[in-house]
C-alpha cells in the first residue's frame, strides 16, 4: 500500500493530525508525519511538542499516495504559506491522488484552486474562504478524490473516511468498532 503523508506545521492542530495518523496506522495504512518546519519537532497550537517522520526538505513527494493537512491556528496559515505543500497540493489534485483537508486547512486547499467546482467543508466561520467550492455543512465530504472536514469534533470520522478511502468501507467499519467509536 503506498504511503500518504500528514504536513505538521507549528500551530496545528495537534488532535486532528495525530488521530489521522493513529488511526490510519492501526489499519495498517503507512503514513509519513512531514514536519514543514526546518527540523521533526512541531509544536502545536495547544503547547504539545512532538516529532514527525521527516522534514519537507527530505521528504520524497513523488512517493506519496497523497496528502492530509491538520487544521490549528496558526498552523493553517503555516500550510498556506509553505512551497512544498502548496506544490503537492496542486500536483497531487491534477494527479487525482487523495487529497484531505481538515478544519482550517480546506481554506489551503481553495487558496490553491483544488476546490473549483468541488463539495467541501471547513471549521464553521470560515466559509467565504473557500473560492469556488460547493461549501456543504455535513461533518466530512467526499468529492472525488478531494476529502473534507470540520475540525476537532470531526477528527474521526475524518481518519474513518481516509481509512475507507484508502481500503474499502468494511475495513473503516472494523476500525470504528474496535476503538469503540458510536457515533458515525
Amino acid at each position: 500500500m503506498d504511503t500518504l503523508a500528514i504536513c505538521m506545521a507549528d500551530g496545528c492542530e495537534e488532535i486532528e493530525g495525530l488521530t489521522a495518523v493513529d488511526l490510519l496506522r492501526r489499519a495498517g495504512i503507512p503514513v509519513e508525519m512531514v514536519s514543514i518546519g526546518t527540523d521533526r519537532r512541531v509544536t502545536g497550537s495547544h503547547g504539545i511538542t512532538f516529532e514527525a517522520d521527516t522534514t519537507a526538505q527530505d521528504a520524497d513527494w513523488n512517493a506519496y499516495a497523497g496528502i492530509i493537512l491538520p487544521g490549528g491556528m496558526p498552523g493553517t496559515l503555516n500550510l498556506k504559506k509553505n512551497a512544498y505543500v502548496r506544490k503537492a497540493v496542486e500536483a497531487y489534485d491534477r494527479e487525482k491522488k487523495l487529497v484531505a483537508a481538515i478544519c482550517a486547512a480546506p481554506t489551503v486547499l481553495a487558496d490553491c484552486g483544488a476546490l473549483n467546482g468541488r463539495a467541501a467543508t471547513c471549521y464553521p466561520g470560515m466559509e467565504d474562504q473557500l473560492t469556488g467550492a460547493d461549501f456543504r455543512t455535513d461533518p466530512v465530504v467526499l468529492d472525488g478524490h478531494i476529502l473534507t472536514s470540520r475540525g476537532l469534533g470531526t477528527a474521526i470520522s475524518f481518519a474513518l473516511a481516509i481509512v475507507a478511502y484508502c481500503k474499502d468501507r468494511t475495513a473503516a467499519d472494523q476500525l470504528s468498532e474496535k476503538i469503540v467509536y458510536l457515533s458515525r
